[in-house]
C-alpha cells in the first residue's frame, strides 16, 4: 500500500481508522466496515501506537 502501515493479514492502512476516529466512529463500527480488522486488533494496534507516543514525549 505505497509504504503506508497497513493492519496484519490485510490492506487496510492504520491511517483509515485514525480517520474514522477523528469522526467520532468507533473501532467497532470500523471492524465492520473492515471485516479483514478485528476489533481485537485495532485495539492492539491504537496501543501500540498510543506506546509509540509517549515513548517519543518522555
Amino acid at each position: 500500500m505505497s509504504g503506508a502501515p497497513v493492519f496484519a493479514g490485510s490492506r487496510v492502512p492504520f491511517a483509515y481508522l485514525m480517520e474514522y476516529l477523528e469522526r467520532a466512529s468507533t473501532v467497532e463500527q470500523f471492524s465492520e466496515d473492515y471485516p479483514s480488522v478485528s476489533v481485537e486488533l485495532a485495539t492492539r494496534a491504537l496501543n501500540e501506537y498510543r506506546a509509540g507516543l509517549v515513548s517519543a514525549v518522555a
